[in-house]
């Protein structure tokens, strides 16, 4: 579809991050479609940003398997690729696996307290089919025990996995799927609640793994 409006939403002061997340979003939800064309004259009138921190995007976009670009040719939306989605679905339980692992220990009345108030957030986004303010909310849950565990790669290897896994999350949040992940939220924090590091660990790691499904259909 073409770029979306209004145009110049961003100052030039913005972060390089900022134009990296901003593309991101829009290949994650649709706005951009697989296989569509990325001009940098359009993403510039778009972000409102000089070319500089948008080629520097795009190669992070790149790295993270979301575009594909062809050297003096174009820069286009990368297709669906059910197996670099599987790979990064395994990567990224296996991370959140880790941390639950390291968190449980350590975790403070406050981070359960934290994620009780994402997980309600994150159903009540999920009952009115609000699949941005769901994903915020998922993403506020799992926060929780990355934070807690105090291990700085985690999160560093889950930049880099999680921008293709999203596209395929975003397509999960918009259908009845979703609804399992209210549930396993909720034991999640049961079994980290009672100090149960493994059980809660594997918890968390299923509740990953049950993308699968997704990626399958």
């Amino acid at each position: 579809m073409p770029t979306p409006l209004p145009h110049g939403i961003h100052k030039r002061s913005l972060l390089r991050n900022d134009v990296y997340e901003s593309i991101r979003d829009a290949i994650i939800d649709g706005t951009f479609a697989a296989g569509e064309r990325l001009r940098d004259p359009e993403l510039e009138a778009w972000l409102g940003v000089s070319r500089t921190p948008i080629r520097e995007a795009l190669l992070r976009l790149e790295r993270a398997g979301l575009i594909v670009s062809q050297p003096g040719r174009a820069t286009m939306v990368a297709s669906l690729d059910p197996a670099a989605t599987k790979d990064a679905r395994q990567v990224v339980a296996a991370m959140h696996e880790l941390a639950t692992r390291l968190a449980v220990p350590v975790l403070t009345e406050e981070h359960l307290a934290n994620m009780v108030t994402a997980n309600a957030k994150f159903s009540a986004a999920l009952e009115t089919d609000d699949v941005d303010a769901a994903l915020a909310a998922d993403d506020q849950f799992h926060a929780e025990m990355v934070a807690a565990c105090a291990n700085a790669m985690i999160p560093l290897v889950l930049d880099q996995s999680m921008p293709v896994l999203r596209r395929m999350e975003y397509q999960r949040f918009s259908s009845d799927q979703a609804r399992h992940s209210v549930t396993a939220h909720a034991q999640i924090i049961k079994l980290a609640s009672l100090g149960d590091t493994e059980a809660a660990s594997l918890a968390t790691r299923d509740n990953w793994l049950s993308l699968d499904t997704q990626i399958q259909n």
